[in-house]
């Protein structure tokens, strides 16, 4: 034996011709399994190294998500804080996350990540999972697999990445992921998911969500409303309540038994949520309060000042100067008074014509026509009858119009006038017409055969006979003081026509400019007595222009008469001849001062309103009239906020020193000052005055429907040529109301209408209502008017045998004396005297 034999263990002990025994196969394969394993996993993990490496070099930017502003909606409030519209190319509300009550985020958690608090960004226990459950759905033969997104990485997929269904952006997704989790918060990331998910029915995220299908604020939703609004991030389109109840049903009741596994709610919670039943999504929700002009005109002037991008994405918070009350007041008032007028003169036939068949109630509703005034609906003429006409109406009902509720109805023939009279149905309506009606009173008995259901009609609901007006107008209702609009209504129907007429439509108004004119004579040396005569005015234009001859609409002339009477009685002739003798530029630097000359040349005929001017320019022009000729520029936003709720814009720019000052019990409070920083555009007394003289119009002249309000009120009608257009402008203490009517491609109203008889009636109707229950407060004068009694013909101090005496407003130092006054025929400049007429001669020297 060798030494090197004795060092040896026993078991290796043996002479040479000892044989040697294999090694055992099982330990082959042990031996070289865990060699390839460990090559497997060294292999793999260099892999997924490599792998991350060289997809982490082109990923986007994670941190941008720190400033992560999603696309917001812009909403448009009323002055009262009703919500008006909504602008948004994604409808989402932004919640904070410390906003979202935890019932929420644990319906989202129970839903989509029970573990979000706890892992690192991935849930690697839940990718098994779903591993294995892909595997065994494969090998039953089912086609769904599922995945273990976390929220964390729907983040960075929804915010970073596409939605392919790729390896590589699987990956992707997994390195943003873990990124994301070390540079956020997890509230921050919850914030970002809850936020940006879309969730069907036009809403991203839980904000606009919750308002969409229940009509609620978060805080407001119950556990099964909470939870239902969890099962939509996975695919919103198959879980409608209503077209998937059942499938939405069962997905919420899933999400409720996940959430009372994991403890968030209680046994009785559990029961009752899972026994409500799903409801539709509410309607209607998105605006209290429909203004449709208006808003549109908000939509504009925000878009101008701020942009589209801001308006659609901004999350914007407008506050209007909107009041609801009024404006549904408005649009009432002005779409009865179109119609009114519109009757007048005539039917213009049918809406369309379809056939009376198997099929007209799927032909009716195929008709894509808005009649533009609640009540309204079309029908389909069905059978013409001696007494009246048989109709259906889209829903299956019928109904009666007797022959008298379409007595109106004659025939309409150009130049609105009306053809023969209405002696019988056939001279209007023919089976098959389609036409507007509403609903009258009562009901009438007949017998009629249905041929469709096979029924005989005894007796139906009676319905009118209406037709949407041809004529266009506007309506606008503003503070005289801070030039806030109240309420706006720029035509008959939005959905027919954008068109705004009060802020859009440039139009003569006619007479209604003449204050403006007077307002300049109030200030250059003549008062409300003053004589002005009235008689043909000759004008040579020259360049073969010929003669321009201006006539009172009575065709008339009245001699010598007072600027209060030519005021009130709207006299033209007496008009020109004052302009002629203060000078046209005169008159256009008193329309500057009134926002009124943009569009207006300096020539005799824009002192009768030949110039052109917005409604709801001319309206705020007659605010600063009564407000005591104070500057005010009109505007329908009084606010701004953009997401963060810091105001961008103020109409109202004023400083209010000890507006911000804190509540002491121990010290008095004291009402802020707010400084009047308004320019003066006329003397307070020449704005009175003028006010006194239209009190006059509606007292004696052309607004005299109006006493019917009784209260006190003034203003002025406006007619141009050939009753083209037709306005009336007026006001009380503290609100004016301007109104046009006219058609949008300009063409005579007809014979005999005139802005006493069609725009009138619409400002008397509205201020009935608006004023209705409130004082009668008088129009207020300010310190240095003398009122003295004069006779209202002649404008002289009224004696003890006058019998027309009035109190007129003159400025200290200009009133009548007796004997004497001053006739103006328009011959000389201002300052020389015309002549005077003496006491007892009647004559003019």
């Amino acid at each position: 034996m060798t030494p090197k034999d004795d060092m040896k263990p026993a078991d290796q002990k043996g002479s040479e011709d000892t044989p040697k025994r294999p090694t055992p196969r099982w330990r082959k394969v042990v031996y070289w399994g865990a060699g390839l394993s460990l090559f497997g996993m060294v292999a793999g993990a260099g892999l997924v190294l490599g792998a991350f490496i060289h997809y982490g070099r082109s990923l986007p930017d994670y941190k941008t998500l720190a400033e992560y502003e999603p696309a917001v909606t812009t909403r448009i409030h009323a002055g009262d804080g009703s919500l008006l519209t909504e602008f948004a190319r994604q409808q989402r509300l932004f919640m904070p996350v410390e906003a979202v009550p935890d019932l929420v985020v644990e319906a989202f958690l129970a839903a989509e990540d029970k573990n979000f608090f706890e892992h690192g960004g991935l849930d690697y226990m839940g990718m098994v999972r779903a591993a294995i459950n892909s595997g065994l759905n494969l090998v039953r033969g089912r086609s769904n697999l599922q995945g273990a997104s976390t929220i964390t990485q729907q983040v960075a997929r929804n915010f970073l990445l596409t939605l392919d269904q790729r390896l590589d952006r699987k990956i992707k997704e997994m390195i943003l992921t873990l990124r994301i989790e070390r540079a956020f918060t997890k509230d921050q990331i919850l914030e970002l998911y809850l936020n940006e998910i879309y969730l069907g029915n036009r809403s991203y995220g839980i904000g606009a969500a919750a308002l969409n299908y229940f009509g609620k604020s978060l805080p407001e939703l119950t556990i099964a409303e909470a939870a239902y609004l969890a099962v939509l991030p996975k695919a919103p389109n198959n879980y409608h309540p209503v077209h998937d109840h059942d499938r939405a049903l069962g997905r919420r009741n899933w999400v409720l038994s996940r959430m009372h596994d994991l403890e968030f709610i209680s046994d009785a919670e559990y029961e009752e949520a899972v026994a409500t039943d799903l409801e539709p999504p509410v309607q209607g929700v998105r605006a209290e309060f429909k203004a449709d002009y208006f808003a549109e005109d908000v939509r504009r002037q925000v878009a101008a000042l701020y942009g589209e991008k801001s308006l659609y994405e901004g999350g914007l918070s407008v506050r209007t100067t909107l009041e609801p009350r009024l404006q549904e007041i408005a649009e009432r008032r002005l779409r009865d008074g179109l119609v009114t007028y519109d009757r007048r003169h005539g039917w213009r036939g049918p809406v369309t014509r379809i056939g009376v068949d198997a099929d007209w109630r799927e032909n009716l509703l195929k008709i894509r026509q808005s009649v533009g005034k609640p009540g309204w609906r079309l029908a389909l003429v069905q059978e013409v009858r001696e007494d009246g006409a048989i109709i259906g109406l889209a829903d299956g009902t019928f109904g009666f119009i007797p022959l008298e509720a379409m007595r109106w109805a004659r025939e309409w023939r150009e130049g609105e006038r009306l053809g023969p009279k209405v002696e019988s149905t056939g001279q209007v309506l023919k089976i098959g017409d389609v036409i507007v009606t509403s609903k009258g009173e009562g009901e009438a008995s007949f017998a009629a055969y249905n041929t469709f259901t096979g029924e005989t009609l005894t007796s139906a609901r009676t319905y009118n006979l209406d037709q949407i007006p041809a004529i266009g107008g506007a309506l606008v209702a503003l503070d005289p003081h801070t030039g806030r609009v109240l309420a706006l209504v720029g035509g008959f129907d939005f959905n027919v026509s954008q068109f705004n007429r009060a802020t859009q439509a440039e139009r003569q108004p006619g007479s209604a400019f003449k204050p403006f004119v007077y307002a300049a004579a109030l200030e250059h040396g003549f008062t409300p007595s003053s004589l002005i005569l009235d008689a043909p005015f000759v004008m040579d234009q020259g360049d073969g222009q010929g003669t321009w001859k201006p006539r009172n609409s009575s065709n008339k002339f009245y001699g010598p008469s007072t600027l209060r009477l030519g005021l009130e009685k709207s006299r033209n002739l007496m008009t020109v001849r004052l302009a002629q003798n203060l000078g046209m530029p005169m008159v256009m630097d008193y329309a500057q001062r009134f926002g009124l000359a943009d569009n207006m040349a300096p020539t005799l005929a824009a002192s009768l309103g030949a110039g052109e001017v917005t409604l709801l320019k001319l309206s705020a022009a007659y605010g600063m009239l009564v407000n005591g000729g104070k500057k005010i520029e009109p505007t329908l936003i009084d606010r701004i906020q953009d997401r963060y709720g810091k105001t961008i814009f103020r109409h109202d720019t004023r400083a209010c020193t000890g507006c911000e000052a804190t509540l002491d019990a121990a010290a008095p409070l004291v009402e802020p000052e707010l400084p009047d920083t308004r320019s003066q555009v006329v003397d307070p007394i020449t704005a009175y005055q003028l006010v006194h003289m239209l009190e006059g119009v509606v007292e004696r002249g052309t607004g005299v429907r109006i006493r019917a309000v009784g209260k006190p009120l003034a203003g002025k009608t406006g007619t141009t040529n050939d009753s083209t257009d037709t306005w009336f402008v007026g006001f009380g203490p503290d609100l004016v109301v301007g109104v046009f009517v006219g058609f949008d491609q300009p063409r005579s109203l007809g014979a005999g209408e005139e802005g006493s008889s069609v725009a009138v009636p619409v400002f008397r109707d509205f201020m009935i209502d608006a004023l209705k229950g409130q004082p009668s407060i008088p129009f207020r004068m300010p310190t240095g008017v003398r009122l003295v009694k004069v006779d209202a013909s002649t404008g002289q101090l009224a004696g003890a045998g006058n019998a027309h005496v009035i109190l007129e407003a003159f400025r200290p130092g200009t009133e009548p004396k007796f004997g004497e006054v001053t006739v103006l025929d328009g011959s000389l400049p201002i300052g020389q005297t015309q002549g005077t007429i003496r006491k007892g001669t009647g004559g003019i020297y």
